[in-house]
């Protein structure tokens, strides 16, 4: 259907748009359980805020499996790299988890303030926990990963968990953490009345001055930390084996595609100024404007990375030459092609059905609607 070069690049683009559907919906959704202890001052309060995303959250995380399995199947050395070598912070995210489906699902089930109170910070954990793990694994892969590949293409990492945890990656975990919290808050703006409305966009908005801080603080460090150039790489058509190129460091070498492709600035630019937008929208008690501004923010921020680090998908930090990129860490020709049919048809399905459970669900959740239905609500 395509030829090889051209499919690693949609599958570039594609893991992209996934990762992208993830932070957007099921970001949203950690971002809620982040906030519900601060804007739900009452138990009624707080199971109006659950109940914003109650009907949505699980299905949400379809875009995590989804990018998941995208990443193994399209880039297995990467995954298998990255799982390995995150392998402690990734059984972290994994237990964190946990606390999600069974916080929404056990929560209301006792009448016990004690019972509640412990399920509302189990939601907190298992939102705050992923959000910030996520974010230090990509401020990791901006500093570079230590691993090494062998003759036999075996990856070997080098690293320690508490390694992953530098003063960068922490910034970019509190970048992710600010971002999905703003964004949260503008959805329960738009979804709740009253004091859980003014609280969350209050909350978000902070969040969102918070993200614009941090995110400007990172991109002045990653302007002057050492990036990733390729030197020199064979025919991007053939098989790919990643360790047949040449690959050196530079101060501000992840500003370089920004150089010989201008149209890319937009994206850091999206993320600054739609941040910006989405407070003044919140102040102007225009939530749906506000919610769309976060939205495009998050592309802003996911692409800006993304544009930075192209085409490298994760730098070793101890042989640069080893570095997985687009182009050396993918499957075959034919696998490319197979899933490429698959992705065609499969993910405008879930674009479509999840757009159509938002469009028939759609409402603002109320205290009353809470009281008139207490043993069918969240």
């Amino acid at each position: 259907m395509f030829d090889y070069e051209t499919l690693k690049l949609i599958w570039w683009l594609i893991i992209g748009i996934l990762l992208i559907g993830f932070a957007i919906t099921d970001g949203m959704d950690m971002g809620v359980a982040m906030l519900l202890r601060f804007v739900g001052k009452n138990d009624l309060e707080r199971r109006v805020v659950i109940n914003t995303i109650g009907a949505h959250w699980d299905g949400n995380q379809v875009w995590f499996i989804t990018a998941g399995g995208a990443l193994f199947a399209a880039w297995p050395m990467v995954y298998a790299t990255a799982f390995s070598g995150f392998y402690f912070a990734m059984m972290l995210v994994l237990f964190a988890l946990f606390f999600r489906p069974l916080g929404f699902d056990y929560r209301s089930k006792i009448d016990s303030q004690r019972w509640r109170n412990n399920w509302d910070w189990g939601l907190f954990a298992g939102s705050a926990i992923p959000a910030l793990i996520f974010g230090v694994a990509f401020g990791n892969l901006l500093l570079g990963v230590p691993f090494n590949i062998d003759d036999l293409l075996r990856a070997s990492y080098q690293g320690s968990f508490f390694g992953l945890l530098n003063p960068f990656a922490l910034i970019v975990g509190l970048i992710s953490v600010a971002m999905l919290v703003g964004h949260a808050g503008m959805w329960l703006q738009l979804r709740t009345d009253s004091d859980v409305a003014a609280r969350s966009a209050q909350y978000g908005r902070y969040a969102l001055m918070l993200f614009i801080t941090l995110f400007a603080v990172a991109g002045f460090w990653v302007a002057h930390m050492d990036g990733y150039q390729i030197i020199a790489m064979p025919d991007t058509q053939s098989f790919a084996n990643p360790i047949a190129k040449t690959v050196t460091t530079a101060p501000g070498a992840w500003l370089d595609n920004y150089t010989r492709m201008p149209i890319t600035i937009i994206f850091p630019v999206l993320g600054f100024s739609m941040a910006i937008l989405a407070i003044m929208f919140s102040k102007l008690a225009k939530p749906a404007l506000a919610l769309m501004s976060t939205s495009i923010m998050l592309i802003g921020v996911i692409m800006t990375a993304g544009s930075a680090m192209f085409p490298f998908v994760m730098p070793s930090s101890n042989n640069p030459n080893v570095s997985l990129t687009m182009w050396d860490a993918v499957s075959s020709h034919n696998t490319l092609n197979v899933m490429f049919i698959a992705a065609v048809i499969f993910v405008p399905i879930i674009l479509c059905y999840t757009t159509w459970c938002y469009v028939k669900m759609w409402r603002k959740v109320t205290i009353a609607e809470i009281e008139n239905n207490t043993h069918g609500s969240y």
